[in-house]
């Protein structure tokens, strides 16, 4: 955890707390969190919250990466997570993990404006990779590889003794693991790579106490290391200064993946950064461009890269935006800012698929959504807008909705109304469409159900309107507590 003050545009550290506490090492062969490393991860949330006292919720964001990424109860967690934190926890993509910590990294570190820069991060259960080029803090290539120091040694050094052999296979593994990106990588032409977090700190810290002042990682540097660590026969026995206890327990394994990487690369010398995700995240928070502006490049990148309509696109986004301004004045809950924003971009990218086919435009887009990588959003809010596309037109099967803990469904049914309505009053794709023809009102004490008023003269010129409303009608009446009444006047 880190607690920082802004003053004057400049960041002040005011507060760390570390806690190892492991998480991978909870996770079993189906991918269960065990409930001792449960209870670890409460407590320490338990023992963060108290720090966090105080703290509006737009201050404060928490993130949460591979182990959560992966764990099948990772519900189970986030249940018990709210009891004791009342912020909500974030799972993010390992593509959005490698992003953020090239932005950590980027934004401490100085380099040339012409550098290829690599940054490689080793965590407890998964390995990050992120290339950029020059002054641009958004790297060319993201990627996320299930290696980590943590799974590596439950996988290969079970005993935690040190041989040759399990060695070398967990660095072939870890070879294996990145062999697809290799040629990728390679034509990028790296000039400067940086190695961040813990694995990387103790090497360096290592090479220091063997008397390498820079700190610098080459390959004849990195190979003496490797010698030396073969030559103790278990983790417990390897004795360097600045190697905790803690430490000793993964450190062979990040060292075999490190390994593995940088000779299936063929790198040539790795700095080491002390900046990763917490700095990219905090950057974010405070700094940098905001949270919704790193979306919404991502959102206007996905509209050109698949040749949306923009005309239509920012036609639906307008209606969007009028009809929900109409909801909000007469609800009598409110929706968060952030939650808002995806409504528009659901508005926006409701027709990525439409290359694949109209007739199930819907189900392609979702899944293009739901599986493309998308900066900025987490993966919570990726889902969401994914599920919100799935159902912008055609029945809506309630039970089929994925769980969210960070989002109400209270907040969650409103804008997938007002989405279905936006597309379905913009059929006709008229740019000049006239939005003040209409009018929505919703009944106080039950926000599903909405009367859709309409102008007589707009309708006697857009008869069909009515139709497609009629069709609507329908599609709402299927589902429980849902209502949509049309009225003309």
């Amino acid at each position: 955890m880190v607690i920082v003050r802004s003053i004057n545009g400049a960041t002040q550290i005011i507060y760390k707390n570390k806690q190892n506490i492991h998480l991978a090492t909870g996770l079993n062969a189906d991918l269960e969190l065990s409930e001792s490393s449960i209870k670890r991860g409460i407590e320490c949330l338990n023992l963060f919250a108290e720090r966090l006292i105080g703290f509006p919720i737009e201050n404060v964001r928490i993130v949460a990466t591979h182990t959560l990424r992966v764990a099948k109860n990772r519900l189970q967690f986030l249940n018990e997570a709210t009891k004791v934190l009342p912020y909500p926890i974030e799972i993010i993509s390992g593509q959005e993990e490698a992003r953020l910590i090239y932005l950590g990294t980027m934004t401490t570190e100085s380099t040339s404006a012409t550098d290829t820069k690599f940054v490689m991060d080793i965590g407890g259960g998964s390995t990050e990779i992120a290339i950029g080029k020059g002054n641009d803090l958004k790297p060319v290539i993201v990627g996320s590889r299930p290696m980590g120091c943590v799974t590596y040694t439950k996988q290969f050094f079970p005993e935690q003794r040190i041989d040759k052999a399990s060695f070398q296979r967990a660095k072939l593994a870890a070879e294996q693991q990145i062999e697809g990106m290799v040629n990728t990588i390679k034509k990028q032409n790296i000039t400067i790579a940086f190695g961040t977090s813990g694995t990387f700190k103790s090497i360096y810290n290592i090479l220091l106490d063997l008397g390498v002042s820079d700190g610098i990682i080459t390959s004849q540097r990195l190979n003496d290391l490797i010698s030396y660590v073969l030559e103790f026969k278990s983790f417990h026995d390897i004795d360097y200064p600045s190697l905790s206890k803690e430490r000793k327990n993964v450190f062979v394994g990040g060292l075999a993946i490190f390994s593995g990487v940088f000779n299936a690369l063929g790198l040539e010398a790795v700095h080491y950064s002390p900046s990763a995700l917490r700095e990219g995240v905090l950057y974010e928070l405070i700094d940098g461009p905001n949270y919704r502006d790193v979306r919404q490049n991502t959102a206007e990148s996905l509209s050109q890269h698949y040749n949306i309509d923009e005309s239509h696109a920012k036609q639906v986004v307008k209606t969007a935006k009028y009809l929900f301004n109409q909801w909000k004045n007469q609800a009598s809950i409110s929706i968060p800012p952030n939650l808002e924003a995806i409504l528009y971009w659901a508005a926006q990218l409701h027709e990525v698929g439409l290359k694949i086919n109209f007739s199930s435009i819907h189900k392609h887009s979702s899944y293009i959504l739901k599986n493309s990588n998308l900066p900025g959003f987490n993966e919570e809010q990726q889902l969401l807008l994914s599920t919100l596309v799935r159902y912008h037109r055609k029945s809506i099967n309630m039970s089929d909705f994925p769980y969210f803990s960070l989002f109400e469904y209270k907040h969650i049914i409103p804008l997938l109304q007002i989405l279905r309505l936006s597309i379905l009053i913009n059929n006709q794709r008229n740019a000049d469409l006239n939005i003040e023809a209409f009018e929505l009102k919703i009944a106080n004490k039950e926000l599903s159900k909405i009367t859709l008023k309409i102008n007589k003269r707009f309708v006697e010129s857009n008869k069909l309107i009515l139709l497609d409303l009629e069709q609507e009608q329908k599609y709402w009446k299927s589902v429980n507590d849902w209502k949509l009444s049309i009225e003309t006047c």
